[in-house]
C-alpha cells in the first residue's frame, strides 16, 4: 500500500528528527481493500439496463407499426422487429442491434453495473417476442393485415412495461415455467 503525500506538519516533524506517524499495518485477512464504484462484478451476466434499453427501442419501433394500421408498411416493420427478436433468440439480448447500440453509445456514458442479471431470462423474453410477431407476420403475409397492430400491440405493452417499469413479461414467465419444471423434478 502507498502511503499519500506527507503533509507539512509531516515534513517538518522529520527535519526536526521527530519520527513520522506511521499507519499501522494491514493485513488482507482482516482488512481486505474495499472494491472501488467503478469496478464491474465478477460475476457473469449482463447489464440489465441493455435489455432495458433495447425493449425502448423496440417499443418506438412497434408504436410506429401500430401507428400504421393494417398496412404493407407495417408489416415490413413489423418482419423487421421480428428479426430482432430472431437475433435476440439465437444470440443474446446483446447480440441484436439494440445492444449494438447500447454497448457502443450509452454504456460508455454509465457508470459499472452494480450487479449483472441472468441472460437467460431476457433471452428467452427475445423468443416470447419473436412468436408474437412471428404470428403477425405469418398471418400479414398470408393477407390478413389486420394481424399486424394486434400483433405489434401485444408485443408493444410488453417492451413499454420493460422499458419503463422493468418489468419484463417473458422474463417473469421464463421464471415460473423455471419454478414448475423443479416442482415437477422433485415429484
Amino acid at each position: 500500500m502507498t502511503r499519500p503525500d506527507p503533509s507539512t506538519s509531516e515534513v517538518q516533524a522529520v527535519a526536526a528528527g521527530v519520527p513520522a506517524p506511521t499507519e499501522p499495518p494491514r493485513s488482507a485477512a482482516t482488512d481486505p481493500p474495499a472494491p472501488a464504484a467503478t469496478e464491474a462484478p465478477t460475476k457473469p451476466g449482463i447489464d440489465a439496463r441493455g435489455p432495458r434499453f433495447g425493449a425502448g427501442l423496440t417499443a418506438a419501433l412497434l408504436a410506429v407499426v401500430v401507428l400504421l394500421g393494417p398496412s404493407r408498411a407495417g408489416l415490413a416493420l413489423l418482419a423487421f422487429v421480428a428479426f430482432s427478436f430472431l437475433l435476440g433468440t439465437a444470440f443474446g439480448t446483446q447480440g441484436t442491434w439494440q445492444g449494438l447500440v447500447f454497448r457502443t453509445i450509452v454504456r460508455p456514458r454509465l457508470s459499472a453495473p452494480i450487479e449483472l442479471e441472468d441472460p437467460r431470462p431476457p433471452r428467452f423474453a427475445q423468443a416470447v417476442g419473436l412468436v408474437v410477431t412471428a404470428v403477425g407476420v405469418g398471418l400479414g403475409a398470408a393477407g390478413a393485415l389486420v394481424a399486424v397492430p394486434w400483433a405489434a400491440g401485444i408485443a408493444f405493452v410488453a417492451a413499454a412495461l420493460n422499458a419503463t417499469i422493468s418489468l419484463c413479461l417473458g422474463c417473469e414467465l421464463y421464471l415460473v415455467l423455471q419454478r414448475a419444471r423443479r416442482r415437477r423434478a422433485r415429484r
